[in-house]
């Protein structure tokens, strides 16, 4: 099963779709073996992938969760009439536990029940259009970011880029990956380079697949050959992505985002963060108030079902850390670029029309 992106200019892939009443997630925890869809018909299904990590990435979080609302609410429609409202709420709550770190899922989820006073009789045709603006909008918006983010970047040599923050991750395109997907286009790069990202290795598997299968070289690094890279003058810029930015600018990221930003700072290289206004939550004051979710230990102690380390040893398991604002040179959004980032900043951002 093959779905195509509905969207041309892009990248073929498309990680979440909606597809005759039902939600089609890729199975990202394949990749790059196998390309597998998984098709969900009930939003309690939709939570369980998001938890299960059949997709990740803040934005193509909450565009599933968006169409997981769909389906919550066509059931409980089916099933208590003109009482969905009610009736939803408890699928509602289950989506919104299914992962904690990652706050477009809670934005997508206010911004699809904030349409529910607006609706007469069967909810289904206003949630599935709203949802269907949420994917779209966020991939125009990656294209955006990407456009802005390659004119900053113009005549740097090698980047840097960790986890993955691509079409995979979003609604296409990419947020990280799209600035790389624009400077490659538009200009080239002197070189491409994805950290491994560890446990769940989505930089190995996911952001050189996705570059790969787009025709855009990118060399694999482990994590602990950053630094190593950056001393020798091969990095000019790191590019990442976000899973939560507070209002004054501190972003949440894959572990070990934190690590690059410290080392870009020492060797006086530039860093930037790459995201949607949504990604920004202006009800999270600093980095110190974002929850930072740790997963079961034997996601890093299996490695392609062979175990790592002695049985039972003691396993820390954190799959985001926090970079400071003051670490970060530049924060794209679809909305411009923000030089240096802080409260005064981000907020004028927010809101701007």
């Amino acid at each position: 099963m093959v779905i195509q992106a509905q969207y041309g200019g892009y990248s073929d892939i498309n990680a979440v779709a909606w597809v005759e009443g039902r939600v089609v997630l890729l199975d990202q925890r394949l990749l790059p073996a196998q390309e597998r869809y998984v098709t969900y018909h009930n939003c309690n299904g939709v939570a369980d992938g998001i938890r299960d990590m059949v997709v990740r990435g803040a934005p193509a979080i909450g565009i599933a969760a968006a169409y997981g609302i769909v389906l919550a609410a066509a059931e409980a429609y089916r099933h208590s009439g003109n009482a969905w409202r009610t009736a939803v709420g408890p699928l509602l709550e289950h989506l919104g536990r299914a992962r904690p770190t990652a706050v477009n899922l809670h934005w997508a989820i206010e911004r699809m029940t904030g349409i529910f006073s607006h609706i007469d009789g069967d909810p289904l045709a206003a949630l599935l259009a709203e949802a269907r603006a949420i994917h779209a909008q966020d991939r125009n918006a990656n294209y955006l970011m990407g456009e802005i983010g390659a004119a900053i970047i113009k005549g740097a040599g090698g980047v840097l880029t960790h986890c993955n923050a691509g079409a995979l991750a979003t609604g296409g395109y990419g947020t990280a990956l799209g600035v790389i997907r624009s400077a490659h286009r538009n200009f080239g790069l002197a070189g491409i380079y994805a950290c491994e990202t560890r446990p769940w290795l989505q930089g190995a598997r996911l952001t050189a697949w996705e570059l790969a299968r787009d025709h855009i070289p990118a060399t694999l690094i482990t994590d602990s050959s950053a630094a190593l890279l950056m001393a020798r003058g091969t990095i000019d810029w790191v590019i990442v992505g976000a899973d939560r930015i507070a209002a004054n600018g501190d972003t949440a990221n894959k572990i070990g985002t934190y690590s690059h930003a410290l080392a870009a700072r020492y060797h006086g290289l530039k860093f930037m963060v790459v995201a949607p206004v949504s990604t920004i939550d202006p009800a999270t004051p600093t980095g110190v108030s974002i929850p930072i979710e740790e997963r079961p230990g034997d996601e890093f102690y299996n490695f392609a079902g062979v175990a790592m380390a002695p049985e039972n040893t003691p396993i820390y398991n954190p799959v985001f850390d926090v970079t400071p604002a003051q670490l970060i040179d530049v924060l794209v959004t679809e909305k411009g670029a923000i030089h240096a980032p802080d409260r005064e900043k981000i907020a004028a951002v927010l809101a701007a029309k």
